[in-house]
């Protein structure tokens, strides 16, 4: 099966289906390719790899760093997770709206994220690994958030129980709030 694009209803938040050609042997996959990825309009600099993993209930996000915003195309290793890209930017038609995508080591979709977006998963399986490349280094003087369940979103999370949250994740500002520090003094 060759690559697939697939836009979305936010511009530029692309979901992929990558190339994937199994035999009697098992498989073998591409999952990104600088020239065709240019083609489809995602010009995409790898600056760093990530890899997490996470049990069942897990909801990390909705994270964004102010400056050295990342792009980033992720995809499910093991597992699935319910995953979310929120339009932080200002000038976007999309600005504050948010897409879920349910993406799985099964059917091996990635999702490409514009800088500033926000993103967050939920994690539905027993465990899930997750996979980053991102086009920018963490910077952790610059690293935000939005709260997970703010109202002014509402994202429909499928939950099943209370979400586990990390410290950090759960002290995160409302949208409103992220909205306010955007307007000049």
């Amino acid at each position: 099966m060759p690559f697939f694009f697939q836009p979305t209803s936010i511009e530029q938040l692309t979901l992929i289906t990558p190339l994937f050609l199994p035999d009697s042997r098992g498989y073998l996959a591409k999952t990104f390719e600088s020239g065709l990825f240019a083609s489809q309009g995602i010009s995409f600099t790898l600056a760093e790899e990530l890899e997490s993993k996470s049990c069942r209930n897990t909801l990390r996000g909705l994270h964004f760093q102010r400056s050295h915003s990342q792009d980033k195309l992720v995809r499910v290793l093991s597992g699935e997770v319910f995953d979310v890209a929120v339009d932080l930017r200002p000038d976007s038609p999309t600005f504050g709206r948010w897409q879920g995508f349910r993406l799985s080591g099964e059917n091996r979709r990635m999702l490409y994220l514009p800088k500033d977006f926000a993103h967050g998963f939920l994690v539905l399986s027993q465990e899930a690994v997750l996979h980053y490349l991102c086009g920018d280094r963490y910077d952790p003087d610059s690293e935000s958030g939005i709260l997970w369940n703010d109202p002014g979103l509402a994202i429909h999370w499928p939950l099943s129980g209370a979400p586990i949250l990390s410290q950090r994740d759960q002290g995160f500002q409302s949208f409103a709030a992220f909205r306010r520090g955007l307007e000049p003094p």
